[in-house]
């Protein structure tokens, strides 16, 4: 599918929503003229640096500042006994699994044990953040970094979460002596056991999704004033800037109304930013302990080390398939690794899997339960998807193995389990109720696009050439918007000249929230593109807000602006019979002029009506002067956006090397606000997906040091190693806010692993290979491969 993308000035109002408007964002990006966090400048601007634990497991004897502090140029050197003695409480916020997130609303019961900004007696993670060094400039504190010396005694070290709850590893933290962070299941356990004892087939399968690191094109980063008044004001590189206001006031002991969190331009965030960690509280504490700009911006092999990771479970499921291809049930047991930490949202993320595994399917009998275990690795939470990949590549490659066990052609398979579009809202029985969908809509126009039958023949034709080609199905569906509970604030104002103040409480992070929020309140009402001004997340313009996370931002953020849009609306058409001597009711509103019903030509613009609204004469009785409008607009569930991707691919089995020959996605995400921006949230998605799949795994020893720490050791995708995707759309409405829209911007990441590994074992077939863990990269391919033969 193309799209004219065409400018915001010569798009016709009414015509906004659902046109592929450029981006306003992009000309300030790319021509130079951005500004992140790093490139904000303060007189008399220190800078701070961490020391992060060599060792994933230790007890720290002492830390020794003195040489460090001495040094040229140093202004300050802080440990946990500074922070202690300090006002501050100097906790970074852990996993509230009672408290809703934009990512799951799942009350798991979860330990969350404190953690320290600076770690006081015990390190968990490699990379935990020891001491600090403030200087005069970024050289001046790695030297610093270098002159700090801390005595550790080394304890044992455990990485892989079976080994952590085998009863037999050492105790991370003494409130889990057994390493359980939480025990959570969903489902009817009897019903899926019922399931697979009804079933003709039962069918295993044990998986292990690989641990991914989030890699955004700008590192952590914050800078931090102490102003007059006791007031703190930080910029800094965040998804949540309400929430980070928050952590400010708890972690450093002062009231929220003397923080102001503003986010500059953010060079990506993908879930990794959406709280805090110690080095942005700590600028805040510096700069108020010095009385100076303190700047923090973590160097890359840092953010691998400390920020959070993402991904890793394992499954082991067994299936209940008849030989007609119906999946009765399944039940499925997960380990995820959470970590030395429970970060936020380190025990919802990993029950999103449990929630969301049924997929697109209707199955009479599901249960999974979920196990969280402490371990010696950097804390797991939310990436791209929070918990939705790994839902997606469960159930996917879950129902590849069973049509595979009872012979049956992967795509109908699928088709003869999809729930019906006359079911919805459909409840999964795994907690959550789906709002709308028609799934055969979408696999049959990718399976079209493909030539899925054609392909099948000159697979055939291929293999009895000596080459091996596969294609790969992924159906998914997922949970976006927010949690009931976490509201967005939209507020819409028209000035007297007409211009449009938009103010928002989400946070943008690259994804095009100011062009997508200008068409929906341009459209709403009538006004050119270019005279709405949009403000986004900045603490001290909106009082309330919760971010950008979970593809919340059109539905929820732009589900608030629309709402208030309405309002506004409303009160203008109040004036505009005034205006025109007629009852509201006789008065339409078209393409920016309210009119008399029947007669056109008398009317009067939005932009008349707006100067209009300052004049008492014109105002309803009771009214305020102005047109203005603030909502708070909570959905009362999630939106449930689905789709179907395709991969083809060519995989050489005596070096393990695979080529993407094509890549077909076909997505439903409701109403499409610009369906350019979600054309390019589709491709970076995949990006991603494809990235886990084929190139991405962080790997610690067996001492809990990661040994893939740097760029030079941990591999994204280059653009040369990504195919050309081919995409299309369906649009189904969801009846959970004003737009019908479903959001977008993690769905390429859901779909795109299990498509590609599908596709390999597909091609891989003839040689017996049955399953093949991510990443499939040569060697893994290749092992796989002789593995079978054997």
């Amino acid at each position: 599918m193309t799209f004219e993308t065409i400018e915001g000035g010569d798009a016709r109002p009414s015509d906004l929503v659902g046109s592929a408007v450029q981006r306003r964002e992009d000309p300030h990006l790319i021509t130079g003229d951005a500004e992140y966090t790093d490139d904000i400048q303060y007189p008399e601007e220190a800078h701070l640096g961490l020391l992060g634990s060599r060792y994933g497991h230790a007890r720290i004897e002492g830390v020794e500042t003195a040489a460090a502090a001495a040094m040229d140029g140093v202004f300050g050197v802080y440990t946990w006994a500074d922070l202690e003695a300090s006002d501050a409480p100097g906790l970074l916020r852990t996993d509230d699994p009672e408290e809703g997130s934009a990512e799951s609303d799942t009350e798991t019961g979860a330990v969350a044990p404190d953690h320290p900004m600076l770690a006081d007696d015990h390190v968990t993670y490699q990379g935990q953040p020891v001491a600090a060094v403030v200087a005069e400039d970024r050289y001046v504190v790695h030297d610093a970094l270098d002159a700090v010396d801390v005595e550790y005694e080394r304890l044992d070290a455990v990485v892989d979460p079976d080994e952590a709850l085998s009863g037999d590893a050492p105790t991370i933290h003494e409130t889990s002596p057994d390493n359980v962070a939480f025990e959570w299941d969903t489902g009817d356990a009897e019903a899926a056991e019922a399931a697979l004892e009804a079933a003709d087939n039962v069918v295993p399968l044990e998986l292990e999704i690989n641990r991914v690191i989030p890699t955004a094109m700008e590192p952590r980063a914050a800078v931090a004033r102490s102003l007059p008044g006791d007031e703190l004001h930080v910029e800094m590189s965040t998804q949540n800037p309400h929430q980070v206001r928050s952590d400010l006031a708890e972690t450093l002991g002062m009231a929220e109304d003397r923080i102001r969190v503003r986010p500059p331009d953010v060079g990506g965030g993908f879930g990794a930013k959406l709280f805090p960690y110690t080095g942005h509280l700590l600028a805040g504490w510096c700069a108020r302990e010095l009385d100076r700009p303190v700047k923090w911006v973590a160097p890359r092999t840092e953010d691998f080390l400390s920020m959070i990771h993402a991904r890793h479970h394992l499954v082991r499921a067994e299936a209940g398939v008849d030989d007609d291809g119906t999946l009765r049930g399944f039940r499925a047991d997960t380990t995820v690794p959470v970590g030395g930490h429970l970060a936020p949202g380190g025990s919802g993320v990993p029950t999103n899997l449990g929630v969301m595994a049924n997929g697109q399917y209707r199955v009479e009998g599901a249960y999974v339960h979920t196990r969280g275990a402490f371990t010696n690795t950097a804390p797991l939470s939310a990436y791209r998807g929070a918990g939705r990949p790994e839902a997606t590549y469960f159930i996917e490659r879950l129902v590849d193995v069973a049509a595979r066990a009872v012979d049956l052609d992967p795509a109908e398979f699928r088709r003869r389990n999809f729930i019906p579009p006359e079911a919805f809202p459909y409840e999964t029985g795994l907690g959550r109720t789906y709002d709308s969908g028609e799934y055969d809509g979408t696999l049959s126009r990718a399976l079209e696009t493909v030539g899925y039958d054609a392909f099948r023949e000159r697979q055939r034709e291929a293999r009895e050439e000596g080459r091996y080609l596969g294609v790969g199905l992924s159906c998914y569906v997922e949970a976006c918007g927010a949690a009931p509970g976490m509201p967005e604030s939209g507020i819409v104002s028209v000035d007297e000249s007409g211009t449009v103040l938009v103010k928002a409480g989400t946070a943008e992070i690259g994804t095009g929230h100011r062009t997508g929020y200008t068409q929906i309140v341009a459209n709403a009402l009538g006004v050119p593109f270019e005279d709405v001004e949009v403000i986004e997340g900045d603490t001290a313009e909106i009082e309330e807000g919760n971010g950008t996370a979970g593809s919340r931002g059109m539905p929820v953020g732009g589900g608030a602006l629309e709402e208030s849009a309405r309002k506004v609306r409303e009160q203008a058409r109040s004036v505009a019979a005034n205006r025109l001597e007629a009852d509201e009711r006789d008065v339409e509103f078209a393409d920016g002029e309210f009119f008399l019903s029947g007669v056109p030509s008398r009317s009067v613009t939005i932009r008349e009506v707006a100067a209009l609204a300052h004049d008492e004469a014109y105002l309803p009785e009771d009214a305020e002067p102005g047109l203005d409008a603030e909502t708070s607009f909570d959905p009362a569930n999630y939106t449930f956006p689905f789709g179907s991707h395709v991969a083809v691919v060519e995989v050489d089995p005596e070096v393990g090397e695979i080529e993407i020959e094509r890549y077909v996605a076909v997505d439903d995400v409701g109403t499409q606000i610009n369906p350019k921006i979600v054309e390019g949230q589709i491709h970076g998605g995949i990006a991603q997906g494809i990235g886990q799949a084929i190139y991405e795994e962080a790997v610690y020893d067996d001492n809990g040091t990661l040994i893939t720490g740097s760029l030079q050791d941990y591999a994204v995708p280059k653009a040369e190693h990504l195919p050309d995707v081919e995409w299309d759309s369906t649009v189904t409405p969801s009846p959970h806010n004003p737009l019908g829209a479903k959001g977008v911007g993690e769905a390429g990441a859901i779909a795109a692993p299990p498509a590609v590994v599908n596709a390999v074992v597909d091609a891989l077939a003839p040689f017996g290979v049955e399953s093949i863990d991510m990443p499939l990269t040569p060697e893994t391919v290749w092992k796989a491969v002789r593995e079978a033969e054997r």
